[in-house]
C-alpha cells in the first residue's frame, strides 16, 4: 500500500459501517452490529487466524490471515442478539416463530430467523457497495467472522469480515 493514506482508507471504513447501519431492516427493528478494526487489532485477528486454522486444521484460513494481515482495515458485522421477526413465515424452517429456538453451532449460532438474515446479507451489500464507491480493494470473509466470534473480538450469533486494502492490484483475489 502506498504510505500516506491509512487514515482516508479508515475514514472510508467508517462510511461503510454507517452504510450497514443505515441499510433498510424487517420491521425497522436493528440487530446488525457493527465494529472497525485497525492497527494491532488487524494483526491480532490475523495472528489469530492463522492459529485457528493450525490449530483445528481448517484450510485457507492460513490465506485469508495473511490477506488480513495486508490490510488496513477491516470491518466486522453481526447479527446479535436477534428475536424473530414475528411473521410467523415459515422461512425459517418452522411454521411459527414463536417454535424457532437457536442453538449454539460448532462455529455460529443457528437456526435463525431468515427475515434477520437477510437484514445482514443488505447490511453487508450495502458497506461493500460503499467500498467499491471509494475504490476500496475488499472481500467479504466467513472465516473472519468465525475466529472473532471464537476469541471474542465482537459478539453476535454470526459474524461476517470485510477486509480492506488499496493497492496496485486487489490483494483478495487471484490467491
Amino acid at each position: 500500500m502506498k504510505k500516506g493514506f491509512e487514515e482516508s482508507i479508515v475514514r472510508a471504513v467508517e462510511f461503510m459501517a454507517i452504510s450497514a447501519i443505515t441499510a433498510p431492516k424487517a420491521k425497522g427493528e436493528d440487530y446488525v452490529d457493527v465494529k472497525v478494526l485497525t492497527g494491532t487489532e488487524v494483526t491480532e485477528l490475523a495472528d489469530a487466524m492463522l492459529e485457528y486454522g493450525k490449530t483445528y486444521k481448517k484450510k485457507n484460513y492460513d490465506r485469508d490471515g495473511e490477506n488480513v494481515r495486508n490490510s488496513t482495515a477491516v470491518l466486522l458485522l453481526s447479527l446479535k442478539d436477534s428475536a424473530p421477526a414475528g411473521l410467523n413465515c415459515g422461512a425459517c424452517g418452522k411454521n411459527k416463530c414463536a417454535e424457532l429456538k437457536t442453538i449454539e453451532g460448532s462455529e455460529f449460532e443457528g437456526p435463525l430467523c431468515a427475515w434477520r438474515l437477510l437484514d445482514l446479507g443488505i447490511a453487508i451489500g450495502s458497506a461493500a457497495k460503499t467500498a467499491g464507491m471509494f475504490n476500496l480493494d475488499n472481500r467479504i470473509m466467513y472465516r473472519i467472522g468465525v475466529v472473532v466470534k471464537k476469541t471474542g473480538m465482537m459478539s453476535g450469533q454470526i459474524i461476517v469480515g470485510i477486509p480492506v486494502s488499496v493497492t496496485s492490484k486487489n490483494i483478495y483475489f487471484d490467491r
